[in-house]
Parts: structure tokens; sequence; C-alpha cells
């Protein structure tokens, strides 16, 4: 059973927008990100970094930091539609008890910074600057060619207490995962397509990955190839495959700081007010979903931390089927 969606939020944000990254050398995750992921650079400094897609029009939708010390994620983005929804959502946290204050935040408006029940770090903002779309100016294309940002995947110790959460902010489910009656995995969003936030149940929070679109499905083959030419070639960490959980063809990156990005497919609609939440049997769901091998343990179990956020852990720890797991399996069973 999944928490009720409140329909009509006290506050309408509209979807995935940015996430900022504290990174241990520049130079060198730009270079990631443009000749590998395919981003393009909308402005640089000495300190910080700041790209989009190909098919973006606003200012970044990642931001790279430079930083001493761990690498951590300084905040998740969403955009909300008008300013007065910032307001609104500002009165909404500070009733909660939960952290809301202005913050000054280059190429954006006004922009609220708070975290939600579990100390994830976000960024509320309802404009930001907008650069020319570069979609048609092929000879600039590299990498995998990404557009857009479209989500990211979070870890929380309860999944069922921050599903209901995001769930009073109009955020919907298009697909879940269960074990039994037990929550373990939520699939939300807000734009109309069929994620902009996954919640996963385990150590957080933490920031598992997000993710861009890429045009075609070749662009996931071209950034492993990029990836090996560029000395990046253990840090193609999964796939490429096929998720069943939204059914995109997929693969996930590991950047020079271990920062997990995926590439995918473009998804179904979900805009419709009639459409069900599919439930998926964490106990019948293959971890290798179509076809291939099932994922490594570190990318179940490794995530970015928040910057100066605590963790918790959840009351059990996820058991899920990994390659090193499948792998003891098929050598029991040949010995056998």
């Amino acid at each position: 059973m999944l928490p009720a969606v409140n329909l009509r939020p006290p506050f309408n944000i509209t979807r995935t927008s940015h996430v900022v990254l504290h990174v241990a050398d520049l130079n060198k995750s730009r270079d990631f990100y443009v000749k590998i992921v395919g981003l393009v650079v909308s402005e640089e400094t000495a300190s910080e970094c700041y790209l989009r897609g190909l098919s973006e029009a606003c200012h970044h939708s990642l931001v790279l930091i430079q930083a001493r010390g761990e690498a951590t994620c300084k905040r998740i983005g969403f955009r909300v539609f008008f300013e007065e929804d910032l307001d609104l959502a500002y009165q909404f946290f500070k009733d909660r008890g939960l952290p809301a204050e202005w913050a000054d935040v280059p190429h954006q408006g006004r922009t609220l910074h708070v975290c939600d029940p579990i100390g994830t770090r976000i960024e509320l903002c309802a404009q930001m600057k907008t650069c020319e779309r570069m979609y048609l100016k092929r000879e600039l294309f590299t990498g995998a060619h990404a557009q857009r940002l479209d989500h990211f995947q979070i870890f929380a110790p309860d999944c069922y207490a921050l599903c209901d959460f995001y769930s009073q902010l109009g955020f919907r489910n298009s697909e879940y995962l269960e074990h039994g009656d037990k929550l373990l995995g939520a699939f939300m969003y807000r734009k109309g397509t069929c994620l902009d936030l996954a919640i996963v149940e385990n150590v957080g929070p933490k920031l598992h990955h997000f993710a861009y679109t890429i045009p075609e499905s070749h662009h996931i083959f071209t950034a492993c190839d990029l990836a090996g030419n560029y000395g990046y070639s253990a840090s193609v960490e999964r796939g490429p495959g096929r998720h069943g959980p939204g059914g995109m063809l997929f693969v996930y990156l590991r950047d020079p700081d271990g920062h997990r990005v995926e590439l995918f497919g473009s998804h179904y609609q979900t805009i419709d007010i009639e459409i069900e939440p599919v439930r998926w049997d964490a106990a019948s769901l293959s971890t290798n979903v179509r076809w291939g091998l099932p994922a490594s343990e570190r990318w179940y179990v490794e995530a970015t931390p928040f910057e100066a956020t605590a963790t918790i852990k959840p009351e059990k720890m996820p058991n899920p089927e990994t390659l090193e797991t499948y792998i003891q399996k098929q050598i029991a069973a040949k010995a056998g």
C-alpha cells in the first residue's frame, strides 16, 4: 500500500532541475562530463563549472565546485512554477520544524534552501538564467550527446516514510518495489514522465545517482567506448542493460570522484490522473532485470553523501542479489 497523494499540494514543484557536486579536480571532472557524458559548459571560473545538456535552455543542470576533502553533494535542485510557490514552500517547511532559509545563488532567481525529514539538502528556485539550446549545433556535440537532466535517486532509511512526505508535495508514483507489504523503492514524478525522484531504502540520506537522457540507444555504447578511451574503463559500473521499472536502456558511470551518473533513453508519459502505479515484487524481480548480469555489490551500497549531513541506517539492511552472490550461486550449482 502506497501513501495517499495530495493532488493539490501546498506549493507546485514542477521538475528535477539541477545538482551541485563537490569535486577534487575541477578540470578533470569538467572533461569527464564534456568528453564522455556530452554536456556543454555554460560558464566557468577557477572554482566552479556550470554545465547543461544539449536540449536544455536553462543555464545549468550540473554545477561542479572545486573543494578539498570528501567529494559530497551540496544540493539537489527542483524547480517550482511561480515565485509565490517559494514563499509557500518556506512556510510549509517552517511549519514542520524543517530547515528553510533563503540563499543567493548565481544565475538563479530567488532560491530557497530546505531539508526533507531525513536531511536531504534541497534547493528550490522558480527562475534561472537562460542560454541557447545547443541541440541543433551538431558540430559542437561531444560524448554521449546528453540532452537533459531527468531525475535523482536517493537512499533513505525508511522508504515509506519519505515517500509519504513527498506524496504530500504532490509527487506521484509511476512504479514501486515491495517485499510483501514492505516498500523498498518508490519511483516518483512531478513533470508527467515516470521519474523525478527515486527513493530506495538504505543508509541515507545519500545521492545514489543523477540521470541524463540521451537521444539514441547507440550513445550509451559511445559513452562506454569514450570512458575506455579516456582511461575510465573501470568507471562503467553497471550496464548497458534494460531496466524493468521504467523499461529504459541504461548505463551507470562513476565520475573521477565516484559520483554516479546514469545515461538512459526516454521513458513513458504519466500525466493522466487515471494511471495507476505499477507494483514490482522484490522477491521475484531479478537484479539483472531483462538481460545481462546482476549489478555489483558497490552499486547497491555506495552513494554520495550530502555535505555536512549525518546518515541513518534502516531497521533492516537490504540484501539484494549482487554479481558476487550470483557468481557464488553458479559455482555452488556446478559443484553440486
